[in-house]
């Protein structure tokens, strides 16, 4: 139960209290009270079938789904006691735990970058399907990096594999403004998001292994942020985001400059791990 103190600045207000998605009308009140709520059950958001579609996939034999660890509830746990943790949102949401269990645990954080999106409209929730078509954002491995910024204190790591993979969805909508302030008539809601093809795999066990999503022998010994856009095809600004990725992970390191721009030099060569060698056995197992 959540017993919420008023003070007596209240005295003779209307005002409306709202914690958790539940309000309670508070009116004319003149002296302190404490108004006890039901506290909000815990586990109740929505699993999309996308989560549910991975946790099926990375759960082998004797391995066992949603378990209690601590403070925190994983996702898988193999057979072998490694904890598998399946993020679609951003990596900056599970830093802390990852950063916590890591001190002890061994762990896999499985990203998907999404390739392709299929956007189903339904009239309303739960009804019938209006139209179907192509989003026009479309993702690749360079992609990745965007989550990666949000890692770099927590990646490479000896008891860490990042293992991230190139999937096409479909995200079925409907109209509404969910808790938006300003609402717009194009609005809509999530309702579900499902796995239609697993297309790509790479798995990331040392800083070196960032190199798998870059040409690594187009680029300069030593370069600058310039050349790796040139060589990526990529504006300046995602190349200075990936050479923070790679700076801040110990795949390069800076050398100097050139005139106003900070010169990186990367490995000799590029060594494939274990991981990296076998990152792709497992395409279209969805």
């Amino acid at each position: 139960m959540l017993r919420l103190p008023i003070r007596k600045s209240l005295d003779k207000a209307h005002c409306l209290y709202k914690k958790n998605g539940m309000c309670v009308n508070l009116c004319y009140v003149k002296k302190p009270v404490l108004v006890t709520l039901p506290a909000q059950p815990t586990g109740i958001a929505m699993e999309h079938s996308l989560h549910k579609r991975l946790k099926a996939i990375y759960c082998g034999e004797n391995a066992k789904i949603e378990v209690p660890h601590g403070n925190y509830r994983i996702d898988v746990v193999d057979h072998d006691g490694l904890l598998v943790e399946i993020q679609h949102g951003s990596l900056s949401a599970i830093k802390p735990k990852c950063i916590d269990l890591l001190a002890s645990e061994r762990m896999k954080v499985v990203k998907p970058i999404i390739r392709k999106k299929e956007l189903v409209k339904l009239d309303c929730k739960g009804g019938k399907i209006v139209s179907r078509r192509k989003s026009p954002k479309s993702g690749n491995w360079l992609s990745a990096f965007e989550e990666m910024v949000y890692f770099t204190g927590v990646f490479p790591h000896s008891n860490l594999i990042m293992e991230f993979i190139l999937v096409d969805i479909r995200e079925i909508r409907y109209p509404g403004h969910g808790r938006r302030r300003r609402k717009r008539e194009s609005d809509f809601e999530v309702q579900d998001l499902e796995l239609v093809e697993i297309v790509d795999q790479i798995s990331l066990r040392k800083s070196t292994d960032l190199f798998q999503w870059l040409p690594f022998e187009s680029i300069p010994r030593v370069f600058d942020t310039g050349e790796l856009a040139s060589c990526l095809g990529e504006d300046r600004s995602e190349a200075q985001r990936i050479a923070y990725c790679l700076r801040e992970m110990g795949a390069i390191r800076p050398v100097g400059k050139r005139g106003n721009a900070n010169l990186y030099e990367r490995p000799n060569r590029r060594r494939k791990s274990k991981g990296s060698q076998n990152s792709r056995k497992r395409k279209n197992i969805a």
